[in-house]
């Protein structure tokens, strides 16, 4: 009884899609190629709603990204190819399968433990695979910072990884060194990739994702620009046109406003 009336919106949302697909001429026309742009449209603002705890918009949006999973069960189903039962079958074997401190007899205490144990499943279970490779699984097309991060994390699970902070700290001033000592625009380019790398890694190590770093910095330099501006209409100033030393005050004003 617990899930009935979850199940009973699922279902209903089943038929509402497929019909749909049978009736609207914009449903008709789509197919995996033109639903996955809007899809990442989905997905970036569910994003922006979780980053912003907004629960109302998290359901709505969640509801979206809902929406295209169900429309890709059903191309596939078109193409006999999968459909949303062997989608949520897989799903359920995968979760299964990989938590087998939960469902088997392997131990996991800690969340190290159980990241440990679920990056040699997915190693394991690829190795049927023409990629097998630890990384393998590491999304090509994710933003490079996130990228880094996991490919890190990935490393980490299977131990081979820095044993402190302490070391992660070193390597990231071993490569701002090299950065600072390069000569050409390539080469700096490059150091500089590597800097920002070992920099992701040290706060890893810390416990901090920098994807999420990053984000609240940019939330809180976007809240301050949005400060100036609004200091910049109370005294009738043109924001486009200050001096730098204008914009230095405004900026420290905006500071004290956060």
């Amino acid at each position: 009884m617990k899930y009935l009336k979850a199940s009973e919106e699922f279902t209903r949302l089943l038929h509402i899609v497929e019909e749909l697909r049978q009736k609207c001429p914009w449903d008709k026309k789509q197919n995996f190629e033109s639903l996955r742009t809007l899809t990442l449209e989905e997905v970036y603002e569910l994003n922006d709603a979780l980053l912003q705890k907004n629960f109302q918009d998290i359901k709505e949006e969640s509801g979206d990204v809902l929406l295209h999973i169900v429309f890709y069960a059903l191309l596939g189903a078109e193409e006999n190819a999968f459909n949303m039962a062997t989608i949520l079958h897989d799903l359920n074997e995968k979760l299964i399968y990989r938590h087998p401190h939960i469902y088997g007899n392997t131990s996991a205490e800690t969340e190290d433990e159980v990241k440990s144990n679920w990056e040699k499943l997915k190693l394991e279970k690829k190795k049927n695979h023409k990629s097998t490779g630890i990384l393998s699984g590491v999304t090509a097309s994710i933003p490079s910072l996130l990228k880094a991060y996991r490919m890190q994390e990935k490393l980490a699970a299977v131990s081979f990884d820095f044993p402190s902070e302490k070391e992660a700290l070193e390597k990231f001033k071993e490569e701002e060194q090299e950065f600072l000592t390069a000569e050409t625009d390539e080469d700096k380019k490059v150091e500089f990739g590597d800097m920002l790398f070992s920099l992701i890694n040290y706060g890893r190590k810390l416990g901090i994702n920098a994807d999420e770093a990053l984000e609240l910095s940019n939330k809180k330099f976007k809240n301050r620009v949005s400060n100036m501006e609004k200091l910049c209409d109370q005294k009738g100033l043109d924001f486009t046109n200050l001096e730098p030393e204008q914009l230095d005050n405004l900026w420290n004003q905006a500071k004290k406003m956060d």
